[in-house]
């Protein structure tokens, strides 16, 4: 069995380009497109014959919008446990130690001091902007994905 992923309800009529009212019904269809799977959304009004490709049909209500609420984090228990882990300083987790570097430094609770090597190995120098002292942070030369995982670690996602 093959799983598709199919987007969830444009805001946008495909036919008119207007809106599409919450609470409204709407025509959604499936269609097939260079080969790949496309949803196209119509209201009432601009429900046209189903296009070329058609896949499937089916009528739904349009949804109210959600709103992610984003988990915000507090700057100041990712700044302790931080620290924490540089005191640990555990092999096993400078990927994460390092990630927790970057959004730190993003969130300008770290100041970035430049870097050192030590023994071939790169090492980010860091220093807290409330006065923590210098950290080396190994730099661990990690690829988008691994940083994104990581991320998501840290936010819970």
């Amino acid at each position: 069995m093959q799983d598709y992923n199919v987007k969830s309800v444009s805001r946008t009529c495909s036919g008119t380009g207007e809106e599409l009212v919450p609470g409204s019904l709407c025509h959604s269809v499936l269609i097939e497109r260079a080969g790949e799977l496309l949803r196209l959304d119509y209201s009432e009004a601009g429900w046209v014959p189903p296009p070329a490709g058609l896949v499937a049909h089916w009528r739904c209500e349009v949804p109210e919008p959600t709103t992610s609420a984003k988990k915000s984090l507090d700057i100041d228990d990712l700044m302790r446990q931080f620290e924490q882990l540089n005191e640990e300083a555990s092999p096993s987790q400078d990927k994460f130690r390092y990630v927790l570097a970057l959004l730190l430094l993003r969130r300008r609770r770290l100041r970035f001091d430049g870097t050192k090597t030590i023994d071939d190995q790169e090492f980010l120098e860091v220093t807290g902007t409330r006065g923590e002292g210098t950290f080396l942070v190994p730099d661990q030369q990690l690829d988008d994905t691994e940083v994104q995982e990581l991320q998501n670690a840290v936010f819970g996602t």
